[in-house]
């Protein structure tokens, strides 16, 4: 039953939403069944978790209350809820700092954002190789190890005097899947609670900002798209400098850290016909 508060146009920007994600979801094989459970199981958790009376966990009847969900299915998810997935596997979040290590301190690069490339072996590059930048970031593993996976993914290339070439700015693997999703439910998680923070009024509002036009050519798109993608790679390092110089003074208490993502997308597809073209100045 729908709440006689609920605004019209909550549901019309949910159904907007969607749209993409039920297109991946039929894509890879995803039924209507399958999301629904997972959607319950959703439903459930937040509910748990998020809206709670006086810090007391609520009792399956609100939460079937709140959520919709029989109570019967409240009290099986509850019971087989197991531990929250972490944001990023272990493996991406050790990828991202090596190549964050790798583009922003020397001797790994010539200038910020200007990763070079470095011998694979400590024995030939010593302090300046691949096997040095992974030891200054972990030494749990080894060098070799890493080479391997990025190969795989595409984020390095190894040249015939076996040194290696970082293929991009950041961390974004250009092959394996699963390695795309968890990036992909990483950043469409934190751009939608941002977007629903502010939606939501409740506290200072994140900064979420977009510009878009409707009559533009293929060229032009093209020359944008070239544009976002070297100013806004550059954007995003000068941010990322800043917080790598900033967690390396900060001491913060186990409780008291905090994370944070700062994106940048572009998208591009055809205009609909009947939708009108871009008011002029």
């Amino acid at each position: 039953m729908q709440s006689p508060t609920l605004p019209p146009s909550m549901l019309s920007a949910l159904q907007r939403v969607m749209r993409p994600l039920v297109r991946l979801m039929l894509r890879k094989g995803v039924t209507y069944t399958m999301f629904a459970d997972l959607l319950k199981q959703v439903f459930v958790d937040v509910a748990h978790h998020e809206f709670r009376l006086n810090e007391t966990p609520p009792t399956d009847s609100r939460i079937s209350l709140l959520t919709g969900v029989h109570r019967k299915d409240v009290r099986r998810l509850r019971s087989d809820a197991g531990k929250a997935p972490e944001a990023l596997p272990a493996n991406i979040t050790l990828g991202a700092q090596l190549v964050s290590v790798w583009t922003t301190s020397p001797p790994f690069c010539s200038a910020p954002g200007q990763a070079l490339p470095l011998p694979r072996l400590a024995s030939v590059g010593g302090d300046c190789s691949f096997d040095a930048l992974v030891a200054k970031v972990s030494t749990d593993i080894r060098g070799r190890v890493v080479l391997d996976e990025w190969l795989r993914l595409g984020v390095v290339r190894l040249d015939e005097q076996d040194c290696v070439h970082l293929e991009a700015q950041a961390f974004v693997p250009q092959k394996g899947f699963d390695e795309k999703a968890a990036y992909f439910g990483h950043n469409l998680h934190d751009h939608a609670c941002a977007a629903v923070h502010n939606l939501s009024c409740e506290g200072q509002p994140f900064f979420e900002r977009s510009v878009h036009y409707d009559a533009l050519s293929a060229a032009s798109v093209e020359h944008l798209r070239d544009v976002v993608a070297k100013d806004g790679m550059q954007t995003l390092l000068a941010f990322s400098r800043l917080a790598a110089e900033l967690e390396s003074v900060d001491t913060p208490s186990e409780e008291q850290r905090q994370r944070i993502t700062v994106g940048l997308y572009f998208y591009t597809e055809a205009t609909d016909p009947d939708s009108s073209k871009t008011p002029g100045p």
